[in-house]
């Protein structure tokens, strides 16, 4: 093992200004390292065990970014320095930041980052608080900011699930008083009942007819405005020439249930002589409160499915890391969204033959919120969203994409650095990307590649079908 002497150390603008006893300390804890050109030196990722200074040569510093190897920079000062660069402070399990592959034949010091970090530590103290001031102030920066970014997606969903739930609410509270006035008109009929207008044996004719009325409705067939207003005068026609009053209120509610003038026919032809207008009324009365209830059957399920929906987004009462289907967790998104989504096109792909996968679902998520988020920005809030997933290998891909006009080329390759962003000021913080890219990259161990042209811009997120946790 070669070592170094304290006079090359001297020559290195690093070391330049230590004194003797801490330049002999440096020449008896490193030594030589060489490499052949196109050989690795160090992988991002890894555990940063040591850090090194270039002697000779030159190296690259690269970065994995969007599943592609970006070089950063490129170096042959001598005396540059890299891998445990952060050795001086006191963090668990720290790793390499970037990977960095010698492009020559190179020659570099190499230290153990468990002997020079303590030993830094010690030797410049003061020293050591600015820089470690920096770096927390710089890191509770961006958690800071991380959180707001957050909250502030967070909020805009909240704001557009308010919006989505208080369309069936008020249809429900709607429909409800108006429900109430017709039960209150079938009290009316039933003391119609008891003071004799109707014959009690007629009621089991218009008891049938009633059910008969109800089952039509269930069945009742969707027409345009003009063919329901030509159905309605057609109604309003055939109850005028049967001398049944108040025709032009009565047949857009008969028109709206199904009841046409045929059906009318054949269906009020067993009434006796003489009941046939309280029969009309009290067919009124039936559909009416059966749609009404119709409808407040389908306000309240849409309500339930868009708590459901929120519930499956925030994976309340759940564990973080489960075994999860991708696409209930894209859907519940999506239903999240739904305020942004109105003139938007949205185009669903599943390959349902795809298994559920080990996922931190909340985190995920957050991964597509951030995405779908980004794709409507883009895209000015119309245009065609396109949500897809497949198998790749042993990954399952999920894929957003959007019709905007593309990341510039000079840009792509930095839309996963923290704070850069290509929003306005005051719109992005630049932290979404990074923070999906964290969440896939870092926790599950896929990948996320991005692939832009104008009119066509795909996010793929590669994840694990097994467990990929060390």
């Amino acid at each position: 093992m070669e070592r170094p002497t304290a006079a090359q150390l001297r020559e290195l603008f690093l070391f330049e200004k230590l004194d003797q006893g801490q330049l002999d300390w440096l020449a008896g804890h490193g030594h030589i390292e060489t490499r052949e050109a196109g050989t690795p030196v160090l992988t991002e990722g890894e555990p940063a065990t040591c850090f090194f200074v270039l002697l000779e040569g030159t190296v690259a510093l690269c970065r994995n970014i969007g599943g592609q190897r970006v070089e950063v920079s490129r170096s042959s000062l001598r005396g540059s320095y890299f891998g445990a660069t952060q050795a001086y402070l006191e963090l668990d399990q720290p790793t390499y930041q970037m990977t960095v592959e010698s492009i020559t034949a190179t020659s570099m010091l190499q230290f153990d980052a468990d002997e020079i970090g303590p030993t830094i530590r010690a030797w410049f103290p003061m020293a050591m608080h600015l820089l470690e001031g920096l770096f927390w102030g710089m890191r509770n920066t961006q958690a800071t900011v991380g959180q707001h970014e957050r909250l502030t997606a967070l909020g805009a969903l909240a704001a557009g699930l308010t919006h989505e739930l208080n369309n069936p609410a008020a249809a429900a509270v709607r429909a409800t008083a108006a429900l109430r006035e017709r039960v209150a008109g079938m009290r009316h009929k039933l003391a119609l009942l008891a003071q004799g207008s109707i014959d009690p044996a007629d009621l089991p004719t218009l008891v049938k007819l009633q059910e008969k009325a109800v089952e039509r409705v269930a069945k009742a067939p969707k027409l345009s405005p003009l063919e329901a207003s030509d159905a309605e005068d057609e109604v309003a026609d055939w109850l005028d020439s049967h001398d049944i009053s108040g025709g032009w209120d009565v047949a857009p509610v008969l028109v709206a249930a199904g009841l046409d003038v045929e059906w009318l026919e054949s269906s009020l032809t067993a009434c006796p002589v003489g009941v046939t207008a309280s029969a009309v009324y009290w067919l009124r009365y039936t559909v009416e409160t059966e749609m009404l209830m119709n409808e407040i059957e389908d306000a309240t399920t849409r309500v339930s499915t868009l708590v459901g929906a929120a519930k499956q987004y925030s994976q309340m009462d759940r564990a973080p890391f489960q075994v999860v289907d991708v696409h209930e967790l894209l859907d519940s998104t999506l239903v999240m969204f739904g305020g942004k989504l109105k003139e938007v096109q949205v185009v669903k792909d599943y390959d349902r033959t795809l298994p559920a996968i080990p996922a931190y679902a909340g985190e995920l998520n957050q991964v597509w919120t951030n995405m779908i988020d980004n794709a409507l920005s883009a895209m000015g809030g119309s245009g065609t969203l396109t949500v897809r997933t497949f198998r790749r290998d042993e990954h399952l891909v999920v894929e957003i994409g959007d019709t905007g006009p593309g990341i510039p080329a000079e840009v792509k390759s930095r839309i996963f650095e923290p704070f850069f962003t290509t929003k306005p000021v005051g719109e992005g913080t630049g932290l979404g990307l990074e923070i999906s890219w964290r969440i896939v990259v870092n926790k599950h161990h896929g990948e996320i590649r991005v692939e832009s042209a104008p009119g066509d811009t795909r996010f793929q997120v590669l994840l694990p079908l097994e467990d990929a946790r060390p």
